[in-house]
């Protein structure tokens, strides 16, 4: 692709003052070498994989278990209680006390002199069967209450297979205790194996499933990992060990600047609403006059609307009633015109204007297929093969492809987030119409700054530049960088602008977006596994 001066000249001047923005941090950067765009390790997020997982548990358990002065199944009881929350724990246990805190979650700690006085007696009635069995064949749990093992056994085969192994509670009237796991554990055990390693599995799997800092993968098929965020900003974005972006907050695909509610309706909405948008805007025009979508079946391109109104199907301007071969009375049409249509009343303009949204929507998810980094790479490896270029260090080509789908990313989520923003179905009492207009039309602004630079970046990477002289390819580099930099800080500001000017300000309705990063998507190191014997039970899911 050559290279056209005169529009690149013409749309630098334009934005001028995004350069000027980042134009003291590119001459660092450059003098630096190409700054890497790829994800760094960090270390508020952790991959937890199967061999990982009860090393994850088994440091807050121990955590739990030193500070209260607790038995393993305790420390479990109470951590599932209050979702794996250490410092929720604590918290309670400093407000209401160590025995609040214990009734609260169903935790009966007792002296075992208490327990093994129950076992004096030869016989025992159990009180659920009503028949006499040796004392050796019952079993006291830690609330006080004694049952015959087949009991115990069928009250806990029924819970696990009910799916509530994390909480299996005391059959007594009224007792809330939770049941000790090693209890459970070995009358299950006796009659099926396999069930009690499921009941272990489940035990093991509640650090996921009850843990409010801890969420499986949503990939599919499922890659058997599970993420940990080490702060209190659930809404972020993370990226699994796999290599799938996700919102942790709604396990949704990685959607900033949109939020999760909005996000969440776009999706139903495009469910609902995309394949009858695609029917109408091929097959139909809206009238000039009453704006009701019209079909044409004939070959006549004169329409005429159930209202009366004659119109050109090509053009969709009004016109007169009268026409010859080559005349249609009152008007002139030589080719088609795409112009913006006037705002119009009830359904149908609620209906172009999702289609305005959807349109360029789905225009950026397109783009995002077409660039594929495989072409990139190639030229990559024929720039690298060319003995007369004095460096062998192109990272500038990957770090801009990665700039470039990152923004592409933020630009298809923006058309989103803008629909529902300036529409009336989340925030219609939240801003008058002047409001409305201008915090749109300051959106709107930086919208179109950075989708701009977005599709001058794209036509960069898309040059034949693995065949270009050199100083033609460090004029290239030179652009390509500078480019970057400058789609990075217009990104910062869209997002301060959503965060600042639009969302922060609203009184009845509260909407988190992930904040940016100029790294992208956070990538989550890996959590170390056990090692002996212990980090070998668990097969995953």
């Amino acid at each position: 692709m050559e290279e056209n001066s005169g529009h690149e000249s013409s749309d630098d001047d334009f934005y001028n003052r995004a350069y000027d923005d980042v134009e003291d941090e590119f001459q660092e950067r450059d003098d630096e070498g190409d700054v890497s765009w790829s994800n760094a390790e960090s270390l508020s997020s952790k991959v937890i994989r199967k061999e990982s997982l009860l090393a994850a548990q088994k440091a807050d358990l121990q955590r739990m278990m030193e500070l209260l002065s607790l038995k393993e199944h305790h420390a479990r009881t109470l951590l599932i209680h209050y979702r794996w929350d250490v410092d929720k724990v604590f918290a309670v246990f400093v407000e209401k006390g160590k025995e609040r805190l214990y009734a609260e979650a169903g935790v009966s700690v007792v002296d075992s002199n208490t327990l093994s006085s129950s076992r004096s007696f030869s016989k025992i009635i159990c009180e659920i069967c009503y028949e006499e069995f040796p004392a050796n064949e019952t079993t006291t749990m830690e609330c006080g209450h004694c049952f015959c093992n087949q009991c115990w056994t069928e009250h806990f085969v029924i819970k696990i297979n009910e799916g509530q192994s994390r909480r299996i509670t005391c059959m007594a009237h009224k007792c809330y205790s939770i049941c000790d796991e090693g209890n459970i554990r070995n009358l299950v055990s006796a009659r099926d194996p396999k069930l009690a390693e499921k009941f272990d599995r489940f035990l093991l799997e509640s650090y996921i499933e009850d843990n409010k800092r801890v969420k499986w993968c949503p990939s599919v098929p499922h890659c058997g990992n599970a993420v940990r965020v080490e702060n209190d900003e659930y809404c972020s974005e993370v990226e699994c060990a796999c290599g799938l972006q996700f919102c942790f907050s709604c396990s949704s695909e990685a959607h900033s600047p949109c939020s999760c509610l909005m996000w969440e309706l776009w999706l139903q909405k495009c469910k609902d609403e995309s394949e009858v948008v695609d029917w109408i805007t091929e097959n139909t025009r809206a009238c000039p006059k009453c704006h009701k979508p019209v079909q044409k079946m004939g070959g006549c391109n004169l329409i005429k609307c159930i209202c009366g109104q004659p119109f050109c199907w090509l053009c969709g301007a009004a016109t007169g009633t009268e026409h010859t071969w080559d005349h249609i009375s009152n008007h002139q049409c030589g080719r088609y015109k795409e112009e913006h249509r006037q705002e119009t009343e009830g359904a149908l303009k609620e209906l172009w204007r999702y289609t305005h949204y959807y349109n360029r929507y789905k225009a950026h998810v397109d783009s995002l297929k077409a660039e594929l980094k495989e072409k990139l790479d190639q030229k990559i490896a024929t720039l690298e093969s060319r003995a007369e270029l004095e460096t062998k260090d192109f990272s500038w080509v990957s770090n801009g492809f990665y700039r470039l789908t990152r923004s592409r990313q933020i630009l298809l989520h923006s058309y989103a987030f803008a629909y529902f923003m300036f529409g009336d179905e989340l925030f219609k009492n939240e801003m008058s119409s002047q409001e409305k207009t201008i915090k749109q039309n300051l959106f709107e602004d930086q919208q179109q700054q950075l989708e701009t630079n977005v599709e001058r970046l794209s036509m960069f990477l898309e040059e034949r530049f693995a065949q270009y002289p050199k100083d033609k390819i460090l004029k290239l580099r030179m652009k390509v960088i500078t480019r970057s930099a400058v789609i990075d800080n217009l990104c910062r500001k869209l997002y301060d602008c959503i965060e600042n000017e639009l969302l922060g300000p609203l009184q009845q309705a509260t909407h988190i977006i992930a904040p940016y990063s100029s790294k992208g998507v956070e990538r989550a190191s890996e959590l170390p596994a056990m090692t002996g014997k212990e980090g070998t039970n668990y097969e995953g899911r």
